[in-house]
């Protein structure tokens, strides 16, 4: 999945092809145009059920397993939203994952993306927001009431790669600064999961990659090299 990508779709199919490990296809959307989608099996099992210019929901339908929603998005930038533009924008995308999840019939929902929002602003904790809690045991519980309306969690394991316990780089994005307040690492890239799917998740299955196999994707120094942002890998055992 890759979000503001300048390659065109068809170059990175081919060149995803080179390796003749695997067959990957290219499983366009109906209007988004930031965010492009290659798999290892046909496109007719992960169509598109809703999209915008930034975000695609599909129903990833394998045969034999457990279907599931997964929602990929690109979040308007820093640069050119504040805090609370960014926040009061995921109380759409929460309803609109809410929505497709009612007229689907299941709540088990992946939602990936650049969020361009670090795991502890306001957008991807609150309630009305994304909901997404740090703690696996928090969201077994599925959801929270607040002031008499149902909000459902989503699980952010990608606390637990903030910071230097991570096994790989400490966050997806480094930014510095001269101003009093720069975090540095900063993790705007991530991936949420419903809580009903939690069973079939691993948090060793989940990392920030800092090669691809064959170039490094950091400098000598550890920073981001070849993008701004690092890519995340994870795993559902479905």
């Amino acid at each position: 999945m890759f979000v503001e990508c300048s390659i065109a779709p068809d170059v990175l199919l081919q060149t995803l092809n080179q390796s003749n490990r695997f067959d990957y296809h290219y499983a366009p959307g109906i209007g988004c145009r930031r965010v492009h989608v290659f798999t290892r099996f046909s496109r007719e099992f992960v169509p598109p059920v809703f999209e915008t210019d930034r975000l695609t929901i599909r129903h990833l339908r394998l045969p034999a397993r457990t279907d599931i929603l997964l929602a990929v998005v690109h979040f308007p930038s820093k640069l050119h939203w504040d805090e609370q533009s960014q926040a009061l924008e995921c109380t759409q995308l929460a309803d609109l994952i809410r929505r497709e999840e009612e007229n689907i019939g299941h709540s088990r929902t992946v939602l990936v993306g650049d969020l361009n929002m670090n795991p502890f602003e306001a957008g991807v904790v609150g309630a009305r927001g994304l909901h997404g809690v740090m703690c696996r045991r928090i969201a077994e519980r599925r959801a929270r009431v607040v002031q008499g309306t149902l909000y459902p969690f989503f699980y952010n394991p990608m606390w637990s790669l903030l910071g230097d316990a991570s096994p790989g780089p400490p966050g997806t994005y480094y930014r510095g600064g001269s101003e009093h307040v720069v975090f540095f690492w900063n993790m705007f890239d991530q991936v949420l999961i419903r809580p009903e799917l939690l069973q079939l998740f691993s948090g060793q299955d989940l990392e920030i990659l800092q090669s691809d196999g064959a170039t490094s994707l950091v400098s000598a120094s550890g920073l981001p090299d070849c993008s701004d942002h690092l890519p995340i890998l994870f795993s559902l055992r479905l």
